[in-house]
């Protein structure tokens, strides 16, 4: 009885066995595991959140000199106050200010709105190196100050133009799309705003 109940207990293994065989091939019919590689990138937050912190982006330094100049008429003689200026005007592009939906995947290219490329700061005037020229009479802060702002804003006229901002946009161009080919995009189209 022993060798019968051995080859019962065995069948019903078998058959336990065979059920459950049944049972889990019903039961995941048509669901599968595939492997494979993805071809295509998609920026993540995290990498958008780095682009960002990269902050002020410098494109082309532009250094300025400029003399500037004023008279107060008087009574019997002028007072004139002639000071040199000097400058460095950053041309670039503030990635804080990257907008969300700057960058996304459409087919198989990485389109990229970027801010628009501008004068990263508006204390360009280095006060250190600013030389008097000339002065005769005696002159309020105020006036010097007036001075100082004639002085911003030639140099923001001669140096702001359309071939400069063209040159640091170029250059963003470059150094951009430099930077998401080595993160792996093949085809990367670039806008500004």
């Amino acid at each position: 009885m022993t060798k019968y109940i051995k080859l019962t207990i065995c069948a019903a293994i078998l058959i336990v066995l065979v059920v459950i065989v049944f049972w889990v091939r019903s039961a995941f019919k048509g669901n599968y595991i595939e492997l494979g590689a993805n071809e295509n990138i998609d920026p993540t937050p995290t990498q958008i959140q780095s682009i960002r912190d990269i902050g002020e982006w410098e494109f082309l330094s532009i250094s300025a000199e400029e003399m500037v100049d004023t008279v107060r008429k008087g009574i019997f003689t002028d007072d004139e106050l002639v000071r040199i200026y000097y400058g460095t005007l950053r041309l670039g592009i503030n990635m804080q200010n990257l907008a969300d939906s700057a960058i996304a995947v459409k087919g198989d290219s990485l389109q990229v709105t970027l801010p628009k490329v501008g004068l990263l700061d508006k204390d360009f005037i280095d006060e250190s190196k600013t030389k008097p020229f000339y002065e005769s009479g005696k002159w309020t802060p105020q006036a010097h100050q007036a001075l100082y702002q004639k002085a911003q804003k030639q140099m923001l006229q001669h140096c702001l133009t359309n071939e400069n901002i063209t040159a640091a946009q170029s250059n963003a161009e470059s150094q951009i799309r430099n930077l998401f080919t080595q993160l792996g995009y093949k085809n990367v189209v670039l806008n500004f705003e």
